[in-house]
């Protein structure tokens, strides 16, 4: 998934697509240990897409708090 697809995304949507990704990457895992993984990239695709996920939920996080700050200031 690209990261332009994932910023129109709210804080909980991102962190329901992380949840969706790591049960994606549990089923991923258990096929490679039993042999019936087809296509190994494809753990890899979803560990980027979960670090993709949690970048962007730390940059809105890290946004919000600063704008708050600006209005407390202000």
């Amino acid at each position: 998934m690209k990261a332009a697809e994932l910023k129109g995304l709210s804080v909980d949507e991102l962190k329901q697509k992380e949840a969706d990704f790591r049960k994606e990457l549990f089923n991923l895992r258990f096929q490679l240990a039993k042999g019936e993984l087809e296509n190994n990239q494809r753990v890899r695709q979803v560990r980027k897409d979960i670090a993709r996920v949690l970048t962007l939920i730390v940059e809105k996080e890290q946004s919000s708090k600063a704008a708050k700050r600006r209005a407390n200031n202000a």
